[in-house]
């Protein structure tokens, strides 16, 4: 390529940050892409870090989004176990920490975050794990084992995924959450209950209202027991799951706008219209939300890497227009959501008879009459259309909407 050819450099090797290179070749943008992060490891998808890997059943290329020559033939400059120092946007270079400078016509933030450590002594503990990453996971995986005591540290969807496999690997689990109830940011209480009796049915010990106070050491400096309001639970492995930092340092340093992420309007561009910012570090402008928010979800950071490969490529930029959705495999139970349940003044429940023994329902959420947010449980192919409904905020008669003899496609063909 010659000196004219404009340069995307991309900070971030994730899935949000590889996804916008691929997207950028796919729109047929003829520039040099550089795509650098920190880890090692080729672009992964995470998910699976807290599901299938953690339990066995899943390997290391099978996480990748490309394997290596997919990255060259798309030529995509992959470099690796490199860290960016600085952002120079007068001179529109990133230096990084092995010496190198690159210029840059566009530069993609696609940092995400950090895992949120627990703020106690003894929260760096050998035996204690934090799961973010493929050496996370892989450290947490050989310590599983049948007999081992886990806790968990953290009511979330990731901490519950991880009590999830830690059961399937033989260990005995205790899931201690410090709100009055699981899931309480995430997730509206009637599904968060069901996660609850779930996790209880498979034998894990949930205690709610309980927070930890500290960890008791050994000599070795391993946590041996976990000191939860007035109880003492011995352990041989803390897992901690309790919330995600994003990093924000380097485009604060640059004079980016941040607040809870790197402020980014609906097209994923930041205060500086040449530096961009996708994925778990932005904060950005929803318009089918109509509000800002910071989402850590794969789906939403495929969709803003897409938009900002449009603006990179010099399209017309479209916003995401689609209501955020996710998913979650705990034990028989595959969850998917979509939408925003904060705000819904009604939940209508949509039953079916249980498949082999696996709960099978949905969860709709209304607001002034309007769907705003689906829940799904082992009905991915109700689904899709579960998401249109959200997509239309459609008003829909809840008595159609609980009758699992009407389906949702019926009720969607009626809306025109």
């Amino acid at each position: 390529m010659s000196e004219a050819t404009p340069t995307t450099l991309i900070l971030g090797a994730g899935q949000a940050g590889g996804e916008t290179a691929l997207a950028l070749r796919q729109l047929g943008y003829t520039g040099r892409i550089v795509l650098a992060g920190s880890e090692t490891h080729l672009p992964y998808r995470r998910p699976p870090l807290s599901k299938a890997f953690l339990a066995g059943q899943a390997d290391e290329a099978s996480l990748l989004i490309r394997p290596a020559d997919g990255w060259e033939k798309a030529e995509i400059e992959v470099r690796l176990g490199v860290t960016a120092t600085a952002i120079d946007r007068a001179a529109h270079t990133v230096s990084f920490d092995d010496g190198q400078t690159v210029h840059y016509d566009h530069l993609v933030l696609a940092l995400g975050g950090r895992v949120r450590p627990l703020p106690i002594p003894g929260g760096d503990a050998p035996n204690v794990y934090y799961l973010r990453n493929i050496a996370d996971a892989q450290r947490l995986r050989d310590a599983l084992a049948p007999g081992k005591r886990v806790v968990v540290v953290g009511g979330g969807y990731i901490g519950l995924e991880v009590a999830a496999s830690a059961v399937k690997a033989g260990a005995s689990v205790t899931v201690l959450e410090a709100a009055p109830r699981l899931l309480a940011r995430v997730a509206e209480a009637d599904l968060a209950g069901f996660f609850a009796t779930l996790h209880r049915e498979n034998g894990v010990d949930v205690q709610v209202g309980v927070g930890v106070t500290a960890l008791e050491q050994d000599a070795d400096a391993k946590v041996v027991a976990v000191m939860a309001g007035d109880k003492r639970l011995e352990a041989d492995v803390v897992v901690v799951g309790i919330g995600l930092i994003p990093n924000t340092e380097l485009a604060q340093a640059a004079g980016l706008a941040v607040d809870n992420g790197i402020v980014v309007d609906e097209f994923a561009r930041t205060s500086d219209p040449a530096i961009l910012a996708v994925g778990d570090c932005a904060h950005h402008a929803h318009p089918a939300l109509g509000r800002r928010i910071r989402l850590e979800s794969v789906p939403s950071a495929s969709e803003m890497a897409k938009v900002a490969a449009s603006v990179v490529h010099g399209d017309a930029p479209k916003a995401v227009a689609t209501a955020p959705w996710f998913w979650s495999d705990q034990f028989n139970a595959k969850l998917q959501m979509v939408g925003m349940t904060d705000g819904h003044d009604a939940v209508v429940e949509r039953r079916l008879p249980d498949a082999q023994g696996a709960a099978v329902f949905m969860l709709f959420y209304l607001r002034n009459g309007a769907v705003v947010a689906a829940a799904s449980i082992n009905r991915a192919q109700e689904f899709m259309a579960a998401r249109e409904l959200v997509g239309r905020r459609a008003i829909v008669d809840p008595a159609r909407l609980a009758d699992a003899a009407t389906p949702l496609k019926t009720l969607l063909a009626e809306l025109g």
